[in-house]
């Protein structure tokens, strides 16, 4: 006999967990299912070389919002960041440029290669964190629809602009950085393409894009919108990423949660136009009134809801919703630690280099992005290497280390072969550009797990192994994610709501998703 909860939460991700928490805490039956065998979607730590805990996807906190932290009460479940260092990034001839939240640290840094750069950053950072502050308020909103097709869509958004009249005057602002380049964003501040490289490599970090992409610029803000202190906001978790979800599991299992794992849902029931419960791989049954839907937009509504039962537009807008990834992520057992050849630690003011970003110049970043966007592997590819257990003895054996390799490009679709045979070449790839960094790195690994876009894909179902769920371009943000019309969270199916990385504000281990989701859903409940 089927059972009954209040609410359902499908996929256990940081981000359903924290949709489950906040649901049962305010008085629901929560279950929430997940297809795998350990909670936390992207957010996991596992063994996967025995002896080593890696974070297999996500590698690093920034986005973690702290009203999550405080309501959620994680650090009395574990939770607990330690710190990364400044970022470090070699550039040829044994050179280096380094970047802090100490905005006079990056000015020496900047310095060495132009005095106008220097000068000018105290006033662009300034400039960038005006747009940054307004966006951090905007994470936490539910986006109203603009069309305003009826009377309480018109009465949300004349509300929502009433409470953001004064940002009218910095309006430009946010269309430049919604639909310039990077480098041009850039290169109006910077004359040098060792600084604007610094901070132009984020607009790759997960995105199908270069530098020299319009609209590129936004995904350098949504990198540093993080409020934890650090190089750019990031840091390390105490027993990797997954401590974020374990923390965020317990805090909703003393609120009455219940999580099963291999748990896979194939399909969302539903009754003349309402969902009524959802039905397992295994032809169980569970019944709710709400359901709430982590996984990825894709997969939620063109597999397991009949399209017929959806409005034909938003079908339309749902399958053009751009999720082509061409990031990659291995992870590496090793007996020591990168020894970059261009680190001197009294000069670069830090002990260690923990974060470091390999991609020294915009024309480097291009190339990358140039050899992926006609199918093929980046043959210098940008790698972010960050090394958890300079901080972190939890992860690996004493004396040994962990090492964790994100970049790009590895286009999901290849034009030559596929990655059952290419992967190898991916591996030589970037173990080159790291050898190059760091001599003789590679001949000290011990293990390593490589992760293509159809392995992230295969493992935590985001569509194309995309890690923010979708791009994050101006036509998929805010009141256009994942669709027009119906970016509050809700659906077209009464009961059925979105609380994963495929809706506002998108991906990254933020929780604020999760969060905004189970708000809309309590305020329905109290309608």
């Amino acid at each position: 006999m089927a059972k009954q909860y209040d609410a359902i939460v499908i996929g256990a991700g940081h981000n359903g967990l924290t949709c489950g928490a906040y649901l049962a805490r305010a008085g629901l039956k929560v279950l929430i299912l997940e297809r795998r065998h350990v909670v936390g979607g992207a957010a996991v730590t596992e063994e996967v070389v025995p002896g080593f805990r890696f974070s297999v996807f996500s590698y690093l906190m920034s986005l973690l919002h702290p009203k999550v932290i405080e309501e959620l009460e994680l650090a009395r479940y574990g939770y607990q960041v330690l710190p990364a260092t400044d970022m470090f990034g070699p550039l040829p001839g044994g050179d280096y440029i380094t970047f802090s939240d100490d905005i006079a640290r990056t000015q020496r840094s900047f310095a060495r290669f132009s005095r106008k750069d220097a000068e000018i950053y105290p006033e662009f950072d300034r400039y960038l964190m005006d747009s940054v502050k307004v966006m951090r308020r905007l994470l936490l909103e539910t986006p109203p629809d603009p069309s305003c097709r009826d009377w309480r869509s018109f009465k949300e958004t004349a509300k929502f602009l009433w409470r953001y009249r004064r940002v009218c005057g910095k309006l430009f602002r946010f269309v430049d950085l919604l639909t310039m380049s990077a480098d041009d964003y850039l290169s109006e501040w910077f004359e040098r393409t060792e600084i604007r490289a610094l901070l132009a490599y984020y607009a790759s970090i997960g995105t199908f894009a270069g530098p020299k992409s319009p609209g590129s610029a936004y995904v350098v803000m949504h990198h540093v919108m993080g409020e934890h202190a650090g190089a750019g906001g990031w840091g390390f978790v105490r027993g990797g990423m997954g401590a974020i979800s374990t923390a965020i599991a317990r805090s909703g299992a003393d609120k009455g949660v219940t999580v099963r794992t291999q748990a896979e849902v194939s399909a969302v029931e539903t009754s003349n136009g309402r969902v009524t419960g959802v039905t397992l791989a295994d032809g169980s049954r569970h019944n709710a009134n709400i359901v709430v839907s982590n996984v990825s937009a894709k997969i939620t509504f063109l597999k397991l809801l009949d399209r017929k039962q959806l409005p034909a537009e938003f079908v339309r807008d749902i399958e053009t919703y751009r999720t082509l990834s061409s990031a990659f992520k291995i992870n590496i057992a090793c007996e020591r630690l990168p020894q970059y050849k261009a680190f001197d630690a009294q000069k670069c003011e830090m002990p260690y280099p923990t974060y470091v970003h390999l991609g020294p110049t915009i024309e480097y970043l291009e190339r990358a992005y140039d050899d992926a966007k006609y199918g093929d592997i980046s043959r210098r590819p940008f790698v972010t290497p960050v090394t958890p257990t300079f901080v972190d003895d939890s992860l690996a054996p004493p004396g040994k280390h962990v090492v964790n390799l994100f970049g790009g490009h590895a286009p999901y679709h290849l034009r030559d072969g596929d990655w059952t045979t290419r992967k190898d070449e991916l591996v030589r790839n970037v173990l080159s550009v790291l050898d190059e960094a760091a001599p003789g790195f590679s001949d000290g690994i011990i293990g390593m797990q490589v992760l293509t876009p159809p392995d992230i894909e295969a493992a935590i179902g985001s569509p194309h192994g995309h890690i923010f769920h979708g791009e994050l371009q101006l036509d998929q943000l805010f009141w256009s994610r994942p669709a027009p019309h119906w970016a509050d969270y809700r659906t077209p199916i009464k009961g059925l709501y979105q609380c994963g990385s495929s809706a506002h504000p998108g991906g990254g281990v933020g929780a604020v998703v999760g969060r905004n989701a189970a708000r809309e859903i309590l305020r329905d409940r109290r309608r």
